[in-house]
């Protein structure tokens, strides 16, 4: 019994692809790729723990492969297994590209795309039998994708631009009572489109604005309503849609 354990972990340890080490392989890549995917998909991500441990059992056998064949076929302990790898990464570029989503100018999934990049990678160095290396990359992604979420949001870092739309009953001169309102809340105003209509006696504003992931819309539109006259109508949407 000792004996067999110690010819797996030998096995397991070598160099040269045997069935023993590439079960192992493949089982950590796929352990490591759910546990990436288990955090994308707690946060609502489309790409969760199926995707992610397909991807990174995939890369790997990509790499077994590339690495058996010269093995076997052409006697060479060290083949090269760089051409697969430089395939699997500019392949691995069709599905992060899926995970992108643009709509009206706001870009998400980014973060999960990188995260696919990522776990392609993770699953090569599993491949060539990086395994601490791998699990160490494992963690420090986990790490990125929860902890440096949170620190964001604490300091409330980054900005997104966001159009503020206001129909005002008459014609107005003066815009001095949404700037006050805008950086009293915290909200730069970095353009003003004017549009003025003689025949239904209305001004329509464009806001443009630069706002924080902790803006109170609410408090801000309500602020807007009390302190600026003749507001008949405010949204919220984004440049692009102008």
């Amino acid at each position: 019994m000792n004996q067999l354990l110690d010819s797996m972990i030998a096995q397991i340890n070598g160099t040269e692809i045997t069935l023993v080490s590439s079960v192992y392989k493949l089982f950590i890549s796929m352990l490591l790729g759910c546990f990436v995917g288990l955090e994308r998909k707690r946060k609502g991500q489309m790409a969760g723990i199926r995707t992610f441990a397909l991807i990174s059992m995939g890369a790997t056998l990509a790499m077994i492969l590339s690495v058996y064949i010269p093995q076997e076929y052409l006697g060479l302990k060290n083949g090269d297994p760089g051409r697969v790898a430089a395939q699997v990464i500019t392949g691995i570029g069709f599905l992060g590209a899926g995970a992108i989503i643009q709509m009206k100018g706001s870009v998400r999934g980014l973060t999960t795309a990188a995260g696919i990049w990522m776990a392609a990678t993770i699953g090569m160095a599993v491949g060539v039998g990086l395994y601490l290396l791998s699990m160490v990359a494992t963690l420090f992604v986990l790490l990125i994708l929860t902890q440096f979420d949170k620190f964001e949001h604490r300091v409330h870092m980054g900005t997104e631009s966001r159009a503020i739309r206001v129909k005002v009953n008459g014609i107005i001169h003066s815009i001095d009572c949404y700037r006050e309102v805008l950086n009293r809340n915290h909200v730069h105003l970095s353009n003003v489109y004017v549009e003025y209509d003689y025949n239904e006696n209305v001004t329509r504003l464009n806001l443009l604005v630069l706002v924080k992931d902790s803006t109170d819309y609410i408090q801000l539109f309500d602020d807007l309503k009390r302190d600026c006259e003749n507001i008949i109508t405010i949204s919220l949407t984004n440049t692009a849609s102008l």
